[in-house]
């Protein structure tokens, strides 16, 4: 998915119906509502966020309701218009938020088959494929996964720049599979000599036996990569602020969404994003005139 800050400023007809509800009446009412970025369809999305929504109302005392927008963007209008109270968004549309709206990130997951709150972008390849290292890249075919894909391509690209490859003109040939499976698919039926993916994809696909450990390995591998935000409006009362953080950090042991299992959420704040900021200047990406 392709975002983009002018159609962040655009409100999307799925945030519509929730700017109709006054920011006034849901205070009087103490309503908290949680965006949702939409990896499934919205009814499942509720579904498979029960848990975390019921922890949340729980720990807080106050009725919780999570709102799925159409995609990223409208959860970010909808944050932007103080419709929203708290979101869920991917690093770098967290990022990209911040040039639009007054938000800050406050909490993150850390994920039970991880035990952590970060993750690496890689590149894999064939164990037969003669590729040892990030330089034997150069001429072979190669797989991301979607141009807005911190991992499965903003983050390895500008990791390959940094080193003096140039993915523009490196490479023999170059597509976007859409899906970090498909990119483990991809270099396992040797579809493609060399592939992005993100580490915790790669543990997952050999697990569902997609590929076999034995056949492949990592040529190159990225520094740490912070997960997904939970970030709030700046301008939610400091006492409210305060309410919300602890009753994430005192959610434990539930299971949430794509996430799958979480043993708890830890504090994280905006400095933590930094590393998706100077990951933009080395692609040349001006975040304040994506179009």
């Amino acid at each position: 998915m392709t975002i983009s800050r002018r159609t962040i400023l655009k409100c999307s007809l799925t945030a519509g119906a929730l700017l109709a509800a006054p920011a006034l009446v849901r205070a009087q009412t103490k309503l908290i509502r949680v965006g949702l970025i939409p990896s499934e369809d919205s009814r499942a999305m509720l579904e498979s966020s029960a848990q975390l929504l019921a922890a949340l109302e729980r720990n807080l005392g106050i009725k919780v309701q999570g709102f799925v927008a159409s995609d990223y963007n409208g959860v970010i209008e909808a944050m932007r218009s103080n419709h929203v109270d708290v979101a869920y968004l991917g690093p770098f549309s967290y990022v990209l938020g911040t040039t639009v709206a007054a938000i800050e990130a406050f909490a993150t997951a850390e994920t039970a088959k991880s035990s952590r709150s970060y993750y690496r972008s890689q590149i894999i390849a064939r164990k037969d494929s003669g590729i040892s290292d990030w330089k034997g890249l150069k001429g072979r075919t190669f797989a991301f996964v979607d141009p807005s894909s911190t991992s499965g391509h903003l983050f390895p690209k500008a990791g390959l720049m940094k080193l003096g490859f140039d993915p523009e003109k490196d490479f023999g040939r170059v597509l976007f599979t859409g899906s970090h499976d498909a990119n483990a698919l991809a270099v396992a039926n040797k579809r493609v000599d060399a592939a992005t993916i993100a580490d915790r994809i790669l543990d997952a696909a050999v697990q569902k036996k997609l590929v076999d450990r034995a056949d492949i390995h990592v040529v190159w591998e990225s520094d740490p990569i912070p997960e997904s935000p939970t970030c709030w409006r700046k301008n939610l009362p400091e006492d409210l602020k305060a309410q919300i953080k602890s009753a994430f950090l005192n959610i434990r042991d539930i299971t949430w969404a794509d996430q799958g299992k979480l043993n708890r959420f830890v504090e994280t704040n905006d400095q933590a994003y930094d590393i998706i900021r100077e990951t933009a200047k080395v692609l040349k990406l001006d975040l304040t005139k994506m179009k």
